[in-house]
């Protein structure tokens, strides 16, 4: 099966999109959130503010919109899963995939830019709550990944599987934005993320049968 190409149209909104939430990151660094209205991103961006909303309903979208592409990151993996493979053990792989190469979302990394963002990101309450949409969304799709027909015990499984990776993240980044480097946490985030697998891997296996392991 080929992929379709996105239309002319399509990657013409994708540019917009980014070149807009880039415009409102630069200036939420230089000053902060709060102290940016949406009219001066507006500005930056050179188009109108109803423009804008079109694009992003909430101001906090403009930040967040980084993480959308990412919110079916872990259904996808389940989805795309090798034979004889179980969804857990995708997701390990992937994570350790992604701590390898240093993947902003597992919070292992030390670019400047990137701490400079997560700073941004957890540093503002309204971010910090509007990224819980972004993460029910995410348990959703791994939901239905799962098991498409959605019982309560994938809900269960999916949420508490994009807790633990939101957990691992969040102690990654502590530990870097304390002065450590992505080189010198790498071993124990890749030992936190077995010891982290394997715990839901014995929870779920105890869970309600049906459950997805």
């Amino acid at each position: 099966m080929t992929t379709r190409k996105p239309g002319l149209r399509e990657r013409k909104k994708q540019q917009t999109y980014e070149a807009v939430s880039e415009a409102a990151i630069t200036l939420f660094l230089e000053r902060g959130f709060e102290q940016v209205s949406v009219a001066e991103v507006a500005a930056a961006a050179d188009i109108s503010k109803p423009t804008l909303f079109r694009y992003f309903p909430a101001k906090e979208d403009l930040v967040l919109h980084r993480f959308a592409d990412h919110e079916d990151e872990s259904a996808r993996v389940v989805a795309g899963r090798p034979d004889g493979t179980t969804p857990l053990e995708a997701l390990r792989l992937h994570h350790l995939e992604g701590l390898d190469r240093r993947d902003p979302v597992t919070g292992l990394c030390d670019v400047p830019q990137v701490l400079a963002y997560h700073r941004l990101l957890y540093g503002t309450p309204s971010l910090v709550a509007r990224m819980y949409a972004y993460q029910g969304r995410s348990e959703a799709a791994l939901a239905r990944a799962l098991d498409p027909a959605g019982p309560v015990p994938a809900q269960l499984a999916a949420g508490q599987i994009i807790a633990v990776l939101r957990i691992l993240a969040m102690e990654n980044w502590r530990r870097i934005d304390a002065g450590e480097t992505a080189d010198e946490v790498h071993d124990d985030a890749a030992a936190a993320a077995g010891v982290a697998f394997r715990q839901l891997e014995d929870g779920l296996r105890g869970a309600a049968p049906g459950t997805p392991r």
